[in-house]
This record gives C-alpha cells, sequence and structure tokens, in this order.
C-alpha cells in the first residue's frame, strides 16, 4: 500500500500549537492527518513541525498574530492557497493579561487576540470548509459570574457591553481588580456565544466549543511574576490531576482532540474538562445575546479599516 502524502490526508488548523494543551493538540491531531500549525513565532512553530515531521508525519507553519486582524486575513489566505483537504479547525490560542494593554490598532490586546483573531479566522475559512466540518473554540469557564472557583480566583464573569467597547477595553462595571481578567473573561463569553450562533446560523458545519480545565503552567498568563511562573510549572502541576475543574495539557488535549475529530454530528455543544456536556453562563444561552455578539464583532469589522 502507498503511503498519502500531506494533500491527500485530512488536514487540522490549530492556533497556538507551541505550548501548554495546544502543543499536545498539535501532537494528537498529527496522528490523524496534516496539521497547519498557527503562530506568531516562526522559530516556536519551526520546533513544532519539526517534532511532527521527525515521526513520520506532517505539519505545515504558517505565521499570523491574532491580535492583527490584517495578519489574520493574510493567514488565512495562505492556509487556503495550501489546498490542503481541511476538514477541522482549532481556535485555541488564547492570552490573559493581568495589566491591560494594546495592540498597534488600540485595541485590547486580550480581547483582540482572544476573540476577534479568532472569529476572523473563521469567518474567512468557514466558505471553504466542507459540509460536516468541525469549527472548536477553547473556551473558559470564567466567563461565567456564579463559576466559585473562578469567582475565587479573582474573576467576576464576562463583563460584555459591546463589541466596540471590549475592544476599547471597557467592560460592565462591577468587574475584577484587574483589567485584564475582564478582558479575558469578556473574551471567552464572547468565544462561546460565538459557538452558539453560529451552530444555529450555519448547520452544514459543527461548531463546538471546550472548557479545557485548569492546567497549570500552560503559558497562558505570561505577564505573571517569574515566582509564580515557577510555582504555577513545577509545582500546582503535580496537583491538576486531583482538583476539581483541573486538568493537564495532555488530558485537556484529548478532550479537544475528540472535539475535532468529532462524527457525532453534534453542533452547538459545550464539553468541560472530561468532555462532558455542560453549560455556560445564563447569558450566554441567551441566543439574542450570542447573536449580538456576532452581529457587532461583525459591524465592528466593517467599520474599522483592518
Amino acid at each position: 500500500m502507498t503511503a498519502t502524502g500531506p494533500s491527500e490526508r485530512n488536514a487540522y488548523i490549530i492556533t497556538g500549537p507551541t505550548s501548554g494543551h495546544g502543543y499536545r493538540t498539535a501532537l494528537e491531531l498529527a496522528e490523524h492527518g496534516t496539521v497547519v500549525l498557527v503562530g506568531r513565532n516562526p522559530t516556536k512553530l519551526d520546533d513544532v513541525q519539526k517534532t511532527i515531521e521527525q515521526r513520520g508525519q506532517y505539519a505545515v507553519s504558517v505565521v499570523c498574530d491574532l491580535s492583527d486582524i490584517k495578519s489574520v486575513r493574510r493567514a488565512a489566505a495562505e492556509i487556503l492557497s495550501l489546498q490542503l483537504p481541511i476538514v477541522g479547525l482549532v481556535n485555541n490560542a488564547g492570552l490573559l493579561e493581568m495589566r491591560a494593554t494594546k495592540n498597534a490598532k488600540g485595541w485590547d490586546t486580550t480581547f483582540a487576540t482572544d476573540h476577534l483573531g479568532p472569529f476572523a479566522l473563521t469567518e474567512a475559512l468557514m466558505a471553504h470548509l466542507p459540509d460536516g466540518a468541525n469549527v472548536v473554540f477553547v473556551c473558559s469557564a470564567v466567563e461565567d459570574p456564579e463559576r466559585r472557583l473562578a469567582v475565587m480566583a479573582g474573576f467576576r464573569g464576562g463583563r460584555y457591553i459591546s463589541a466596540e467597547a471590549s475592544a476599547a477595553g471597557e467592560w460592565e462595571p462591577g468587574g475584577s481588580k484587574h483589567a485584564g481578567a475582564d478582558a479575558y473573561a469578556t473574551s471567552k463569553q464572547c468565544n462561546l456565544a460565538t459557538v452558539l450562533a453560529l451552530a444555529r446560523e450555519t448547520p452544514r458545519l459543527r461548531f463546538i466549543a471546550v472548557e479545557p480545565g485548569f492546567s497549570p503552567g500552560t503559558g497562558l498568563g505570561r505577564d505573571a511574576s517569574v515566582f509564580l511562573r515557577f510555582l504555577s510549572k513545577y509545582m500546582l502541576s503535580l496537583l491538576a490531576p486531583f482538583i476539581k475543574y483541573w486538568s493537564t495539557p495532555r488530558r485537556a488535549a484529548k478532550v479537544i482532540t475528540n472535539a475535532v475529530l468529532n462524527e457525532t454530528g453534534e453542533t452547538g455543544v459545550y464539553y468541560d474538562e472530561k468532555g462532558r456536556a455542560m453549560l455556560g453562563s445564563t447569558l450566554v444561552r441567551d441566543p439574542e445575546f450570542q447573536d449580538r455578539v456576532v452581529a457587532e464583532t461583525r459591524a465592528l469589522f466593517s467599520t474599522s479599516l483592518v
């Protein structure tokens, strides 16, 4: 039997594949087809690609800064030019900053990276995906103000006012002491709303949300102190398998991979860190809110020079 090359194998796109559960998911997906690695650091992308290729599998790297919509659209065009049989997209890349920052356009960096970029990438690729393709968004239960452990960690749920306000770094009053926490929770609120809205809007594709659980040491909070990063990576990681809602990159990768390989036909579902169906916050379950997030995000793009 002749081995198939990358152009004949199913292809899966994953953003943020250079660390944490994104890295583990990229390795898992490489066992099932060609992996398109999308990230902003070309050196790290090359390292992951080499690791996959050394296993006799296939990968291709596409450099993209998800906080820059022009970069996202260039990356989407580059991906399409590869002419690979793409059957899955994993919007995994995420950023959590405790101190709010702005990108070159003046948008909140976390909101741009975690919601606007993945939304733009998905919209650019959707029309080119075959019927039944799976689009996975890695979400987070910190969007839910009733999530007790998230509240204990300092989050106050998603604080969405509008896409325009969020891009400007403005949140509903009464949020976290850290603006970056509000930006992250609101981004994840918008991710989940997008999944649920697009599942209704585009039934030929399958849209799935995954809460991967808290995995210490994933590199998500890269502006944390050296001590906290060390504590998270080398000490808290050892406790993760034994604490409710916590996970590990390897376990999270299994759940994410199962979602993108989903053959059940399910869409508009939200899985927890163990792969079980779960519910988001009361607000994000409201179809009117879901549709408003999608409509306002599209309007932001149409009225901005991006």
